[in-house]
């Protein structure tokens, strides 16, 4: 019973925290810094260069996600998601690289048996049908331009915890292979914004002033070997969003930090998913 009404208790400051977030005028900081978008883009070109060593090689094409290798993929065979956290990194120092912000960077591998890299590579490069292989949180997509390898498309995306935020987002994406059994797509974004009262008639997107800074960038970046009599998946995601206001630590860290593991977990569920079918 105690530990019923702790866990009820500890709910409810966390909603209080983030209506704390959400309704307090000075809290809507906006973009980020030129500061933080210029540490953001430093780290992710630091991750890119580091895949690209990775692709060059059939035998390193996929990180480790523990130093047992062979342990790993029997987990993995066996069904079980493997997420890691590689970074998270909070500087409130006005002086700070990050000032403001908060950077994350997720990893993680599933295994979807059967599957063979070319269905990987026919699910990822259909776009138009995201919301219905990554439902609910795609909510529409769509190729802009498509030119080889290369595509800009769009997409709205739905995220519920404690609130639902909705965002338009736009992105840069490349597809690459090593051979025909070995593949990688590097996606980043391009544009994201936040819409206020979504699907409703007073719908708008807000503005660079009035955002919450829920989401400000999202690099993806997918790797897929096939073996084993399946498709090993790993998808790396490194973003950035807005610091955690002083004071509001104890109830908006755990909620801005579930969201992109949570992210990665429903995103590789459901390309295993849509694969199996």
């Amino acid at each position: 019973m105690k530990r019923h009404l702790f866990k009820r208790s500890r709910k409810i400051s966390v909603v209080c925290g983030l209506l704390l977030f959400l309704d307090t005028p000075l809290l809507l900081i906006g973009e980020p810094t030129p500061a933080a978008i210029f540490a953001f883009n430093s780290y992710s070109k630091a991750v890119e260069s580091r895949l690209v060593q990775q692709h060059r090689s059939p035998s390193a094409f996929l990180a480790s996600a523990t130093s047992d290798p062979k342990s790993t993929e029997t987990r993995l065979r066996q069904g079980e998601l493997i997420i890691e956290q590689i970074k998270e990194r909070l500087t409130p120092s006005a002086n700070a690289k990050l000032s403001g912000a908060l950077l994350h960077h997720w990893r993680g591998t599933a295994f979807a048996p059967g599957a063979k890299a070319a269905d990987f590579e026919r699910l990822m490069q259909d776009f138009n049908a995201y919301p219905q292989h990554f439902s609910p949180q795609v909510l529409q997509a769509k190729v802009l331009t498509r030119d080889g390898s290369r595509m800009q498309a769009w997409m709205r995306v739905r995220q519920r915890h404690v609130i639902t935020v909705v965002l338009d987002t736009s992105y840069d994406i490349t597809f690459g292979q090593l051979d025909v059994r070995h593949g990688y797509s590097v996606s980043r974004s391009e544009r994201i914004t936040e819409i206020d009262a979504a699907g409703t008639a007073a719908e708008r997107p807000l503005n660079d002033n009035e955002e919450h800074g829920f989401l400000w960038r999202l690099n993806t970046y997918w790797s897929y070997e096939e073996r084993d009599g399946g498709l090993y998946l790993q998808i790396e995601a490194v973003s950035l969003t807005r610091s955690i206001p002083s004071g509001l630590g104890w109830a908006i860290r755990p909620y801005v930090a579930s969201i992109p593991r949570e992210s990665l977990e429903f995103t590789l569920h459901a390309a295993c998913n849509a694969l199996r079918k």
